[in-house]
């Protein structure tokens, strides 16, 4: 069963947020269950701007690529180098030390809820129907090199 802790606030794409500036972001247990084993993450460089709603980044399972969104506009201060190094992070501890990225906030985006409005809302969740639902993949071309699109 999915925890979603008090403390952060969270989007409808299952990406979570602290409080204050900068502010620190990854991605809710349940989306991390719903990918699988994460192999590799492509987080944006520090000095990015980043746009709330906007992809950021892609975080890429054994199952499937996706992309993550940023939950505020801003500019990249930090990313989590021991994540990038070792992505089972944020399958083991996505609200600790699977943190993906902090950043300075001159916007924050749409947050759907708290952590126990968030709970309640997805208590009844089939994972796979929101990976379905929510989840946007990335086609890769096999021996292309297909430059990621830095956040806006």
């Amino acid at each position: 069963m999915s925890t979603f802790p008090d403390d952060r606030q969270y989007t409808v794409e299952h990406e979570w947020l602290t409080a204050g500036d900068p502010v620190t972001f990854g991605i809710t247990d349940t989306a991390a269950e719903a990918l699988g084993d994460i192999v590799y993450l492509e987080l944006p460089p520090v000095g990015t701007e980043i746009v709330a709603g906007a992809v950021c980044g892609e975080i890429e399972s054994t199952k499937s690529v996706s992309e993550l969104f940023s939950p505020v506009s801003g500019t990249v201060t930090e990313v989590n180098q021991a994540a990038n190094d070792d992505p089972a992070l944020v399958n083991s501890d996505p609200y600790g030390d699977g943190w993906l990225v902090r950043a300075t906030v001159t916007a924050t985006g749409e947050v759907a809820a708290d952590g126990a409005h968030h709970a309640d809302r997805h208590a009844g969740d089939d994972l796979e129907l929101w990976r379905a639902g929510q989840q946007r993949l990335v086609h890769r071309v096999a021996g292309a090199d297909q430059a990621f699109g830095a956040c806006q």
